[in-house]
């Protein structure tokens, strides 16, 4: 059975538009919303990585994220070129590990220029000494703090380098049926380019990854967001607001208005038996008659008139005293 493929895949794999083959004994299991987590963490380790490769090798560097796909984990290494650079790294506190691989001769490329070289020679096909695993593994161990700082929005990992491999199948991450999430990237240095994978376990990530795309307050988060609430309602029934109590508004022509002159008189034209608007920002918000309390002017509330019972805007009327 296949179908259409969801994006770019790595080396060894269908590309976009090309159909593959699907499992139905292994259903997808990585959601659009896992991988728009994982889209938003992976793109912000290729930026780091690529500032990290170029001031380490001293030299024109990039990492691009081109996709993200769920695969068996026998699948994957099938995919990989042989030989192959190869790292296995933990995720404490999660079980698992996790694999970044890509061309050897680009990690070869890369020795080359942190010991001074040019990058551009042919490189060998062969396992690194132990001089050139000690500085590859530096660099590694760089990539995984990027690593580390891109998925803290997810989980607060820690990464340990855990063994370099050549051959895929000595790569031993996890089993062969297990669900993978493969992200792939171009990688270039200088001239040299080629294809890398990161490789994450589904099962452990899976948990992490539906909290980050459907976030979950925990109940200390929730008893502070309560707190909080209570606090702006208190604070803000005690906020002074200006009130005014005003008659029917008047439509005045521009002649009339600028006509006025001291000793003129406006006639308001508000019905005696017609509550006054109670207003706040030129909103009205209750009606009320005029009245006294303790000696003072004061406005009594009272009921709102009904629609209809509203004094009618007239024009104004001038006279003069």
């Amino acid at each position: 059975m296949t179908r259409p493929d969801n994006g770019p895949a790595p080396s060894g794999r269908s590309r976009r538009g090309e159909p593959r083959t699907y499992d139905f004994r292994r259903p997808t299991k990585l959601s659009r919303e896992h991988v728009r987590v994982l889209q938003i963490a992976q793109e912000a380790f290729a930026r780091q990585a690529t500032t990290v490769l170029t001031s380490m090798l001293r030299a024109g560097a990039r990492l691009e994220l081109l996709g993200i796909e769920q695969h068996s984990y026998d699948d994957y290494v099938a995919a990989l070129p042989d030989p192959c650079f190869i790292v296995t790294f933990t995720i404490e506190p999660l079980a698992g590990k996790g694999v970044l691989a890509y061309p050897l001769d680009v990690a070869m490329a890369a020795v080359d220029h942190m010991l001074g070289g040019s990058g551009a020679a042919e490189q060998p096909s062969r396992p690194m000494t132990v001089m050139e695993t000690s500085i590859t593994r530096h660099l590694i161990g760089r990539l995984l703090q990027e690593f580390t700082a891109s998925f803290a929005h997810i989980l607060e990992l820690q990464p340990e380098l855990s063994a370099v491999e050549y051959n895929p199948q000595l790569a031993q991450a996890a089993s062969g049926s297990d669900t993978v999430m493969v992200a792939s990237f171009t990688i270039g240095i200088g001239p040299r380019s080629g294809e890398a994978t990161l490789v994450l376990p589904f099962s452990s990530l899976q948990t992490p990854l539906n909290n980050a795309a459907s976030p979950q307050l925990s109940e200390s988060a929730q008893a502070k967001r309560r707190r909080a609430l209570e606090a702006l309602t208190e604070r803000l029934t005690a906020v002074p607001v200006d009130v005014g109590v005003r008659f029917a508004p008047l439509e005045v022509s521009s002649e009339d208005l600028l006509s006025l002159d001291v000793g003129d008189v406006l006639l308001l034209r508000h019905p005696q038996d017609a509550p006054l608007e109670v207003t706040t920002n030129d909103v009205t918000f209750a009606h009320a008659i005029a009245s006294n309390h303790r000696r003072r002017l004061a406005a009594a509330i009272v009921p709102t008139p009904a629609s209809g019972q509203h004094p009618a805007h007239a024009p104004a009327q001038k006279d003069t005293a």
